[in-house]
């Protein structure tokens, strides 16, 4: 691993803390309903568990080696080509949809210096329309993996997400698989690998994040 300062994962605790101040309010309108209207105690009680399963974090064992590029996101594949981006970047690109019932904890799919974290975008349409991977608001981040190359990672706001998290910072060595940040209320995830990488899921395909191998990098040597 490079000299220079380490990234502490986060989040790890079971729920991100970022739903707490979700969840906290509706658990407590829906102990006031139970002593008012049992109907309106159940429909907030049911909306307090979907938040709490939003916000959930569980832990997950990560495989392969430094190649081996990991789920950066829990959800369905939308798209496996090969792209250019707006930096005149080409690679490998794995797109994910988060749905409102996946996991929204993002993980690093490599080991990696951050270089740099960009925010772009304006708008929220909804993650499978093509416009939303120019358009929509968003966050990348640039990693330098340990040879030299690159990897971009991209959180995408969809129609509900409204707020991207991310806890790396520019300059920090970030571990395969650890937990970065989340995007809350559906959302898209995307990675741009090296060419030459080679895909190892296909569109439809379910991912989990930190858990499921999405690619290969190409052998430098």
């Amino acid at each position: 691993m490079p000299n220079g300062p380490v990234f502490r994962e986060r989040p790890t605790a079971i729920l991100a803390p970022e739903g707490w101040p979700f969840i906290a309010p509706l658990a407590a309108a829906t102990a006031i309903a139970a002593f008012v209207h049992g109907g309106i105690a159940l429909a907030l009680g049911a909306l307090t568990l979907f938040v709490v399963a939003f916000f959930r974090n569980p832990a997950r064992a990560v495989p392969g080696d430094e190649r081996t590029v990991v789920a950066p996101a829990d959800g369905r594949v939308l798209c496996v080509d090969d792209v250019e981006d707006e930096r005149g970047r080409k690679g490998l690109r794995i797109g994910i949809f988060l749905s409102v019932f996946d996991v929204h904890v993002n993980r690093a799919p490599l080991a990696g210096r951050v270089v740099s974290i960009e925010r772009g975008g304006s708008r929220f349409l909804a993650a499978w329309d093509p416009r939303g991977e120019r358009e929509n608001v968003r966050l990348a981040m640039d990693l330098e993996i340990a040879d030299g190359r690159r990897v971009l990672v991209t959180q995408i706001t969809g129609l509900v997400a409204r707020r991207i998290v991310c806890h790396a910072r520019v300059g920090e060595w970030i571990e395969r698989g650890a937990r970065y940040g989340l995007i809350r209320f559906g959302s898209r995830t995307d990675v741009l690998l090296p060419p030459g990488s080679t895909a190892l899921v296909k569109p439809g395909d379910r991912v989990r994040g930190g858990a499921s191998r999405i690619a290969e990098l190409e052998d430098p040597g």
